[in-house]
């Protein structure tokens, strides 16, 4: 639960942040107008998103056993992508997401007042697709539909307060660091759910090794104890692991988070390098 309270926290206030910013430039603008098309593009985005969300989750039904371990893999597999993509994306964009937008609103504005509502779709329905692949690999790595879906729901419901306070400018939050620390424990989330889809193949029969275990604790860590229930809902740790998933696990997650924690600390050095010649104000 607390592995999607996290997802759903971290992406809906990436969205939250990309509305606040685009509705504080359209009020500096003043053109309040504007505003409606922006909410028209966020509404578009998350009924794709709740869309995309039922049809992986009613979809499947009817089909056989492999079809169905199949389409789980392969989906875990594209989810995993997104997520790294979107990690190192946010790491990217996030020193200069404020001008990135602003230049957008600009260029749509002046093409047409209606483009407003396609950059309001893309900036949030990213966020909003995202969310609902992954927390449908989680879900169906962890085999529950409910906790997993009222922790994302919860984290989601935070994100878009936090963001309305920020919006507000009645709190402040430290992003770089959020998305810094949310952003290496999303990497070992998404090694699990890639490992998760290995699994998947391997028993669909798409892939070998399911009975090449490369170790088996479940006498150890049983699977339905809580703290193996805590271990598979939080980093998806399997206590039966074939060598195949534990190759996969660790070609991912080792140069993942090597490259990621090296992005990290360049960014907060050019942070430190950019406040230090920064000019001081003089008071007058």
């Amino acid at each position: 639960m607390f592995a999607n309270y996290l997802i759903g926290l971290r992406e809906g206030l990436e969205a939250a942040l990309v509305v606040g910013i685009l509705l504080s430039y359209i009020k500096r603008l003043d053109r309040p107008g504007l505003a409606s098309r922006i909410w028209i593009g966020v509404g578009i985005a998350i009924a794709i998103s709740l869309g995309l969300g039922a049809i992986l989750t009613f979809g499947t039904y009817g089909l056989s056993f492999g079809a169905k371990e199949a389409i789980g893999g392969g989906l875990s597999i594209i989810a995993t992508g997104f997520v790294t993509w979107m990690v190192f994306w946010m790491l990217r964009t996030s020193q200069n997401m404020r001008g990135t937008l602003h230049g957008e609103i600009d260029r749509a504005v002046a093409a047409s007042a209606w483009s407003l509502v396609i950059v309001a779709f893309f900036a949030v329905g990213r966020e909003g697709i995202e969310t609902a692949l992954f927390i449908w690999a989680a879900v169906q790595s962890v085999g529950s539909n409910s906790l997993p879906l009222v922790g994302a729901a919860l984290g989601i419901a935070t994100a878009v307060v936090l963001g309305y306070v920020i919006y507000r400018g009645m709190v402040k939050v430290n992003l770089a660091k959020f998305f810094a620390w949310s952003g290496a424990f999303l990497i070992v989330l998404a090694a699990g759910v890639l490992s998760y889809g290995i699994h998947d193949l391997q028993e669909g029969g798409i892939l070998p090794g399911l009975h090449d275990l490369a170790f088996d604790v479940s006498s150890v860590i049983p699977p339905d104890s809580w703290y193996g229930t805590l271990l598979k809902g939080t980093v998806n740790f399997s206590p039966a692991t074939t060598w195949l998933e534990l190759t996969v696990w660790l070609l991912y997650f080792v140069p993942t988070m090597f490259f990621f924690l090296r992005t990290v600390r360049r960014n907060s050095r050019a942070r430190a390098v950019a406040r230090s010649s920064a000019p001081e104000k003089v008071a007058a």
